[in-house]
C-alpha cells in the first residue's frame, strides 16, 4: 500500500509592496510553499519612502495648521506672565525631528509586516530579483551580485512598484532638486520650494509644505491644478492654495531646473524664470519593470513599460500574475493590495470577486482633502451614464461651523432611474474616512432612500451625506 502526497503549490512573489505583501500572506494563508523577494524591506517604497512617511508628515502640516487656526475657534496663546494676545501664532517646525520620526514610523510599519509574514510561514529573500524563465526568480543576494539565489515556482507573482520620473533638463541631486523620495534627508523646512507638477503628488506636498511654512511655489503645465480629478474639488484646492500664500502658475511648463549657487533656478517655456532654495519634481512615475526577465518569460508590457494584466492581476502568461503600480491597473496602495490577493485567490482556485474599477475609492491628501467613488460629474455630463447630481456646501452643515471648517462640500450623484448611488465626491478635512459610507452605498447598489435611512449622529460631518441623499428622493 503506497500513500500519496499531493505536492504544495509554490509561490514566489518578487516585490514586496502592498501587492506582493497581501499575495504572500494569502498564499500562505492557503496552505502554499511561499517565498517573498525584496530588494529593499517590506513594504517596499509604499511604506519606506511613499505612502507612510509622506501621509505622516501631511499629519504634521494638518497640526500646524490647527495651531495657526485655533485662534478663530477663541484659543488664546500667551507666555507665561505675559498679556494673552488673541492672533495667530507663529509656530515652529523642527524638520529633522518630523523627518526622523516619520522615517522610524515607517521602519516600524515595515518591521511589523516582516513579522506577520515570517509569522505566517514565508520565507524572506532579501536581494536583486529576476524572472529565470516562467517557472523561476533568481535572486542576487550578494552586492556585485556574485551569489545567487534560484527559486523556482509553479505561481509567480510581480510586484515592483515604480518610481519616481526623472527628466533630464531636471536631474535630481539629493539636496536641492529632489524627487518625493528624497524629501526626507531634508533638515529645515526649505525657504522657497518650487513644486513642478499638480497631479496629486505635487499637490499634497505643496499644500503640506505651505502648511510647515515653507514659501512655495506651484508650475502646472494645466490650466488648473489637479487635472482630471473632479473640477468643483480642484476649484476648491486651488482656492485655498492662494489663499493661504501659495503661489499658481498655470499653463506654464518647466524645460528645465538647475542648481545655481545655494538655490535652484526653473526656466519655464515661456522664457520666465523662478529662483527657489529647492525644487520639487512630482512629474509622474515609472515602473519598475526593466530588466527584470519579462518580456523573456512572456509577459507583455505595455508601451510605457507598465505590465499588462486583466481583472484577476494575470498576465499574458496563466502562471505569472502582477500587482500594484508595476501594472496597468489604478496606482493605488489599496488597489495593489486587493491585487495581491486576487492574483493569489486566482491561481489557487479559491473563490474570487474581482475588484470594480468604479467602485475603489481614492483621496488626495491635501488641506482639505478629496476624496472620490464611482461614475464622475463629467461622465454624467457626457451621457457616459444617465445620473442625477446634487452638492451640498459644508459651510451649512452645523458641525462644521463648530470646527470652524470654511472649505469643502459633499456631492452625490445617483441613477436617473433607481435613484442607486453611483459615486460621489468628498472635500473635507478627513474626506478619506468619510468617503467609507458612500463606497459602501456604491459596492452595494443603495439608493438614496435607503442611504437616507441609516441615522447619522447629530452634529456631524457625515450628516451632510444623508442630508444630500434626503434631497436626492425619488419620487414613486
Amino acid at each position: 500500500m503506497h500513500t500519496t502526497f499531493e505536492r504544495t503549490q509554490r509561490i514566489a512573489v518578487l516585490g514586496g509592496g502592498p501587492g506582493g505583501y497581501e499575495a504572500a500572506l494569502a498564499a500562505a494563508q492557503l496552505g502554499a510553499e511561499v517565498t517573498l523577494v525584496e530588494r529593499a524591506g517590506v513594504g517596499g517604497s509604499a511604506v519606506l519612502t511613499d505612502v507612510v512617511p509622506s501621509k505622516s508628515l501631511i499629519a504634521t502640516a494638518e497640526a500646524s495648521n490647527a495651531v495657526k487656526e485655533a485662534a478663530d475657534l477663541g484659543v488664546q496663546f500667551f507666555a507665561r506672565g505675559g498679556d494673552a494676545k488673541a492672533v495667530k501664532p507663529d509656530v515652529a517646525i523642527n524638520l529633522q525631528a518630523v523627518n526622523k520620526r516619520l522615517l522610524g514610523l515607517a521602519a516600524q510599519q515595515s518591521e511589523d509586516m516582516r513579522t506577520n509574514l515570517l509569522d505566517a510561514g514565508v520565507r524572506l529573500v532579501q536581494g536583486e530579483g529576476r524572472l529565470d524563465g516562467p517557472n523561476a526568480i533568481i535572486v542576487a543576494t550578494a552586492k556585485g551580485g556574485t551569489d545567487f539565489d534560484r527559486i523556482d515556482a509553479d505561481t509567480l507573482v510581480i510586484s515592483t512598484g515604480a518610481t519616481p520620473r526623472v527628466l533630464p533638463s531636471a536631474v535630481p541631486d539629493g539636496e536641492r532638486i529632489l524627487t518625493w523620495t528624497e524629501l526626507y534627508a531634508l533638515k529645515q523646512v526649505p525657504e522657497h520650494l518650487i513644486v513642478v507638477g499638480s497631479g496629486v503628488t505635487g499637490a499634497e506636498f505643496a499644500s503640506a509644505y505651505r502648511a510647515l511654512g515653507a514659501k512655495v511655489t506651484l508650475i502646472s503645465s494645466r490650466e488648473h491644478v489637479l487635472p482630471g480629478e473632479d473640477a468643483d474639488a480642484a476649484a476648491v484646492i486651488e482656492k485655498v492654495f492662494k489663499r493661504n500664500g501659495m503661489k499658481v502658475l498655470s499653463k506654464s511648463r518647466a524645460d528645465s531646473v538647475v542648481v545655481d549657487g545655494d538655490g535652484v533656478l526653473a526656466t519655464l517655456s515661456d522664457g520666465r524664470e523662478v529662483r527657489g532654495s529647492h525644487c520639487l519634481m512630482a512629474v509622474g512615475s515609472v515602473p519598475n519593470t526593466a530588466d527584470l526577465g519579462l518580456e523573456e518569460a512572456g509577459v507583455q508590457l505595455a508601451e510605457s513599460g507598465h505590465i499588462r494584466v486583466n481583472r484577476v492581476a494575470r498576465t499574458s502568461m496563466p502562471n505569472i500574475y502582477a500587482a500594484g503600480d508595476c501594472t496597468t491597473f489604478l496606482p493605488l496602495a489599496s488597489v495593489a493590495s486587493m491585487q495581491g490577493r486576487t492574483a493569489v485567490f486566482h491561481a489557487m482556485g479559491d473563490i474570487v470577486n474581482p475588484p470594480e474599477n468604479r467602485n475603489i475609492t481614492s483621496n488626495i491628501f491635501t488641506q482639505p482633502e478629496i476624496a472620490t467613488v464611482g461614475w464622475t460629474e463629467k461622465e454624467i455630463d457626457e451621457g457616459v451614464v444617465p445620473g442625477t447630481v446634487y452638492k451640498l456646501p459644508l459651510a451649512s452643515n452645523p458641525r462644521a461651523k463648530m470646527m470652524g471648517i470654511r472649505d469643502g462640500f459633499v456631492k452625490l450623484f445617483a441613477s436617473a432611474g433607481s435613484g442607486a448611488i453611483i459615486g460621489g465626491v468628498i472635500v473635507a478635512p478627513k474626506a478619506s474616512e468619510l468617503i467609507f459610507p458612500l463606497a459602501l452605498a456604491v459596492e452595494h447598489r443603495l439608493t438614496v432612500d435607503q442611504f437616507a435611512e441609516a441615522f447619522p449622529v447629530y452634529p456631524s460631518l457625515t450628516g451632510s451625506l444623508t442630508d444630500a441623499a434626503r434631497a436626492m428622493h425619488v419620487v414613486r
